[in-house]
């Protein structure tokens, strides 16, 4: 159905890819698959039409549809989540608008009998045919389906997408793609964004109702369940597989290791002819042979092994200094922000040596959890960490507290201590930061190149209390593999927030879920906690049930006084929570800018002065109480229209 033809990809004197060919059929569902910097994104992207090749082409008919989710996008923040999530049925709401335009001018014309009347008609017919064809009438329906298959709340579908963080805009962004059900699908690291909950129902929609996909992801897990073909990139070629990931790392290392064989036993069988030829070269009575023999040789067809990027190796964190043995107490914890609680009475006792996972759908006060355990934030209940508890921190902005001044290998070098120093450039090209690479500025690197630096400055700092929060969305499996394989054997006790569920398994022995504003404790690994939602889910489904006899009647009675008031404070109270919210945003806006503007002058070493250090502080804790401030707004905005 879609062809890539001899595609090329060259820029500086480095090719991405080189003359590679496969083909996509109707519904393959494809992993793309290799080491960040593979060029998968920019695979993507000439699939979608942004990017062009240097050299080939792909080839599709021309009423092929595409949809392209990218890692970032700018989206709309004119309309609230339904109405934008709806833009996926514009097509059929602007059939549906000239069905009407047609029906009144049909209504107000008097020419019965006339071609043009008739044909008018006809017009009108079709296009209702092509709606019904469409299942116009049930959109509505799975536009709210799916959003809520993605985590959103019905309370969620008139909110304005301004007030949603750039993850939640993310999934209406995908929701959009989802439903626009275009013939090939390409989706960029869907899941970065996503709880497991969801992560779940997009592995399902995508297995039994999308058309081909081509799926860039690090979580092993779910391109394990939605995909059935692999494609690896790696160094400009392309292995292709029609098997999902797990199989095809076995069956690609069984193929590594048979031309292996194949190689050294053709090696050995040239080295002897080579040996006879150079042994009886000169003898008369073996020059028939010696002349057989060379042209043997000359008619091998030499086996190759397929190149192997192994830029990747072991790490190994510094030994622990021990810590009392519980490092975390707590009993009775509670977060609330005006009148929206986070969690409430949460008891648990984390002892030395313990994995865990913190999961749950995002707002349920994962991070938050972190923060009170960090100290950043204020909370109720009693909260104590153990003697000697040394706190290493990996927060999802992490990134952005790195010195922009520094290059890549000055930052690892001023944590680096004893024979691991020996070891950064190679820590580093594990990283991705081989090469020249270790000697960018800090300032110029990317989003995702800044968090895997962060990483490898957490991991090299003598700790023995990890908390890593989401700390695999920028990297790629093989790195993933390096981290996991290296908190295994950390000596220490981890906490992971992560919705990563291959990255888990194995890793974390103990499941704390968010949920309810409670927090509950799930002795086991992350799939036995799976196995038991489910049935928990059942459970509930069936407490949930009730017959229509059950229902509360339906007042039909017009609204009465006493009501029509209540409705009139209830808008008077939205508004005045409305402008609070946009009030909240402008400020956190001009602060942000202010911010950026220090940091930019800060930037160059020769402008660093004490005002503006004191400035560039003062700004930051502004800007935090800002932040306070837009959250509980934000969240008694959402609790009015709850309750009305």
């Amino acid at each position: 159905m879609y062809s890539v033809e001899g595609l090329t990809v060259e820029f500086g004197g480095f090719t991405l890819f080189d003359d590679i060919h496969f083909v996509v059929d109707k519904k393959d569902r494809i992993a793309l698959v290799g080491k960040n910097g593979a060029g998968k994104s920019t695979l993507l992207k000439i699939f979608a039409g942004i990017n062009e090749p240097t050299r080939g082409r792909i080839s599709m008919p021309k009423e092929v549809t595409i949809g392209y989710l990218p890692q970032q996008m700018v989206i709309s923040d004119s309309r609230t989540v339904l109405e934008e999530a709806s833009l996926a049925f514009e097509h059929i709401t602007k059939k549906e608008t000239e069905i009407e335009r047609l029906n009144l001018e049909l209504s107000e014309r008097t020419d019965y009998e006339s071609e043009s009347y008739h044909k008018l008609i006809d017009k009108v017919t079709l296009l209702n045919e092509r709606l019904q064809m469409e299942g116009s009438s049930n959109f509505q329906a799975e536009v709210e389906r799916t959003l809520v298959g993605l985590g959103f709340s019905s309370s969620d579908f008139d909110r304005p997408t301004r007030e949603f963080s750039g993850g939640w805009r993310m999934r209406i962004e995908l929701a959009k793609l989802l439903l626009k059900r275009p013939d090939i699908l390409l989706l960029d690291e869907p899941t970065n964004h996503l709880d497991i909950e969801s992560i779940q129902w997009l592995e399902n929609f995508l297995s039994s109702r999308a058309n081909a996909v081509i799926l860039v992801s690090h979580d092993r897990a779910f391109i394990d369940a939605v995909t059935q073909r692999t494609i690896e990139i790696s160094l400009g070629k392309i292995y292709d597989y029609r098997v999902n990931y797990s199989k095809y790392v076995v069956l690609r290392r069984e193929r590594r290791e048979q031309q292996i064989r194949a190689y050294e036993n053709q090696q050995k069988q040239i080295e002897d002819t080579e040996a006879f030829i150079e042994r009886f070269r000169y003898k008369a009575t073996k020059a028939v042979q010696v002349q057989s023999r060379i042209k043997q040789l000359e008619k091998i067809e030499r086996i190759e092994i397929d190149e192997e990027d192994n830029s990747h190796l072991r790490l190994k964190f510094p030994p622990s200094p021990r810590s009392g043995s519980y490092p975390v107490i707590m009993e009775n914890v509670g977060k609330i922000y005006g009148s929206h609680v986070v969690f409430r009475d949460a008891t648990l006792t984390i002892n030395r040596g313990d994995k865990v996972a913190f999961v749950g759908k995002n707002g349920e006060g994962k991070t938050t959890l972190v923060k009170c355990m960090m100290g950043e934030i204020p909370y109720d209940g009693k909260l104590q960490l153990g003697h000697n508890v040394q706190i290493g921190y990996f927060a999802q902005n992490q990134a952005d507290l790195l010195n922009e001044n520094l290059t890549v290998f000055e930052t690892i070098d001023r944590v680096a201590v004893g024979d691991v120093r020996l070891k950064i450039r190679d820590i580093l090209g594990a990283f991705m930061f081989g090469g020249d690479a270790s000697d960018k500025k800090v300032a110029v690197l990317s989003g995702g190149e800044r968090t895997r630096l962060a990483m490898i400055k957490l991991l090299l700092e003598p700790v023995n209390f990890l908390i890593l929060d989401e700390p695999t969305n920028h990297l790629d499996m093989l790195t993933k593999d390096i981290l996991k394989d290296a908190l295994n054997a950390f000596d220490g006790t981890l906490i992971v927030v992560s919705h990563d569920r291959e990255f888990l398994d194995g890793l974390a022995d103990k499941v704390y879920e968010f949920g309810n504003k409670q927090i509950k404790e799930h002795l086991g690994g992350i799939y036995e906690f799976l196995e038991r939602k489910k049935l928990d889910n059942l459970k509930e489904l069936e407490r949930k049930t009730v017959s229509v006899n059950e229902l509360p009647p339906v007042d039909n009675q017009k609204e009465s006084k006493s009501s029509y008031e209540e409705r009139k404070e209830f808008q008077r109270s939205l508004r005045r929570l409305e402008k609070n919210v946009e009030d909240s945003e402008k400020i956190i806006e001009a602060l942000e800018r202010e911010i950026k503007e220090i940091e930019l002058t800060l930037s160059a070493p020769e402008n660093v002065t004490n005002d503006l250090l004191v400035r560039h502080g003062e700004l930051q804790k502004q800007l935090e109480a800002a932040m306070e401030q837009w959250a509980f707004a934000t969240t008694e905005l959402e609790e009015l229209k709850i309750k009305n």
